[in-house]
This record gives C-alpha cells, structure tokens and sequence, in this order.
C-alpha cells in the first residue's frame, strides 16, 4: 500500500451517532443520548415510542455496518485492501471509545476519521472532534486520528440528492409532478449552538444547487425537523409541519421532500419524516414523496476514500457557492 495514496494513514475510522438494536436497549440509549440534560424519564418514554414501531431497532447501526463493508470492497477495488476500516459510535455499542483501544492493541499509528454528519456546527462537527479527543484521552498509546474535513459541498454527497429529487418527482402521478415543490429538510438546532450560522449557509447553498440541477425553476424551500429543546428556546425554523400546512392553504397538491440535512435512512428519516411529515401531508391531502439520502451510493462510498486520499493532495472538489471546507473544525466547538 503506497503511503502517498493514503496519505500516510494506516487505517479508517467510522464514527457515527449509534442507535439501539432491541427494545431494551432503547431507554438506556436515549439516556446516554440525553445524559446530563435533566430530561425527565416520562418524557424519554415516550420518544421511545418511536422506536418501538420499529421493533425498538435504529436503523443506523444496520446502515453503518453496510457503509462500512461498501467502503471496504471500494478500497479493494482500488488496491487500498489493507487500509483496514474501524467502527465507533457516539451513544452505542461499538462505543468510540472501546474502538480507539482495538485500534491501539492492534498497532494503529494513524487513523482518518470519517464522520457520518456532513454539514460544519457544533452537534454535527465540532462534538464529533471532541468524541474523538476524549476518546483518544482514554486509551494510553492511542493512535493519532484526524477528523475528515466537512463534505456538504462534495460530488460524492450531492449528486446522490440530485438523483434521487429526479427519481421522486418521476415517481409523482403525471397530472401532479408539475406543480410539485420541492421541500428540503434537516436537523433544526438552538439558534445559539455554536456554527449555527455557518450549518444554515451551507444547507441553503446545497440545497440551491440540488434544486437547480433536479429540477430547473422548481419552487423550493428549506425547512427544519426533529426539534426537541425546550418551547422557550428559540430553533431553526420553519418547522415541516408548518411549511406543509402553508403549501396546502397556498393551494399546492404535491411536495417532495429532500432530506438534504441526512447521510442515510436513520430514525429522523424513518420516523420524523416517513411517519410524522407523511402523516401530516396525507392528513392535507397533500401527495407527498420522500427522496432518497446517500446511504451506500456508489457516489457516496467512493467520496469516503476520495476524503482520505485528498489529504495527500490539492484537489478538493466542492459544489456550490461555498467552496471546500477546510480540515478542521475549530469555530464551531
């Protein structure tokens, strides 16, 4: 394995958010989601509920055990099949930190860390890097791990939403598609998170780009889900809900909806917007189609090891207006 196609890097790492895997694993997962909060047991019952309509099983454990076995055959497909690739989870079991020790009993020097949340802002960057800091923290020898720069703008994440809003608005009955709009939609956060400002720059730019590219002169609107602070505390906005509401009194028969804030079908996709968003667009009688995220694109997986090898290089493709972000995410910790 050649150093310069790896950037020196003698492994990658997974790290993603975790989700429980059975039923009784559900409340102590949302305790470790929720740990140091205060948030009252009655309360973490009942968002529980959402997983229980899914056999108490997340998706995005499932989700990343297949990114991480559709990363592994692109890197032997492009003779990298000894990078070996890791998992580690945030809340649940492979832990981050249980991780980072296999790694160091196994010999690893140097690691590339790739994150499954693609936007700058404190919950989808900044902690991740501190996750990794801690960890690191708590296993002696451990190997130096260099968090991946941001990939919101990258080919390899936005020309997948270019193809699936195409494949939804095909999916729409002929006499509806050409008044459909198109409804981008991501994880709201607290108006004094830190990247704030910078997380909803860049999902207005791509979401601009992805319109344009699916679907030239569209209407089309970013909005926000999956609030759960306190109602005095002020959130990105508006909510989905609301938004569809105010299609449907502005006479619009069909939306799709872009969840341009999501790597893969996680329980904000299948919950929030399959179940609750859908429910509410039925309940309108608004036709709804929900658009595909990323998951295991082929465009996807191949991103992950473009992400590592760029950091060999120059070449730092980016969509949009923006441009590429650099490795680090300092400003929004």
């Amino acid at each position: 394995m050649s150093q310069a196609t790896t950037a020196g890097y003698d492994a990658l790492l997974l790290i993603s958010f975790g989700g429980p895997e059975g039923p009784d694993d559900v409340i102590p997962f949302l305790e470790n989601v929720t740990r140091g909060r205060g948030i009252p047991r009655e309360r973490l019952a009942k968002v529980g509920e959402h997983y229980h309509l899914f056999g108490g099983v997340s998706p995005i454990n499932g989700q990343c055990r297949e990114l991480k076995a559709a990363v592994e055959a692109d890197l032997a497909a492009h003779g990298l099949a000894d990078l070996p690739v890791y998992w580690g989870n945030r809340n649940w079991d492979p832990y981050l930190t249980d991780t980072v020790r296999r790694m160091t009993d196994d010999g690893v020097r140097r690691a590339a860390a790739f994150v499954t949340s693609a936007y700058d802002g404190y919950s989808c960057c900044g902690q991740y890097a501190q996750d990794i800091e801690r960890a690191r923290a708590e296993v002696p020898g451990a190997p130096e791990i260099d968090k991946l720069r941001v990939y919101y703008n990258h080919p390899g994440f936005v020309e997948p939403f270019v193809e699936a809003a195409r494949a939804a608005l095909a999916d729409l009955p002929d006499d509806l598609r050409d008044g459909a709009h198109l409804v981008f939609s991501a994880h709201s956060v607290p108006l004094s998170q830190p990247g704030r400002e910078l997380y909803q720059a860049q999902l207005e730019d791509v979401s601009a780009y992805v319109a344009e590219h699916a679907a030239p002169g569209r209407p089309w609107r970013l909005v926000y889900q999956s609030r759960s602070g306190p109602p005095t505390q002020p959130w990105l906005e508006p909510d989905i809900g609301d938004h569809l509401e105010d299609l449907h009194a502005a006479g619009v028969r069909a939306v799709v909806n872009v969840p341009i804030g999501f790597v893969s079908d996680h329980m904000e996709v299948k919950y929030d917007l399959d179940v609750e968003a859908a429910g509410t667009a039925d309940e309108l009688g608004l036709t709804f189609r929900r658009a595909a995220t990323p998951g295991t694109h082929p465009r996807f997986v191949s991103m992950v090891r473009e992400l590592v090898q760029e950091r060999a290089g120059t070449d730092r493709p980016a969509l949009g207006s923006l441009g590429p972000r650099p490795d680090t995410c300092g400003e929004c910790r």
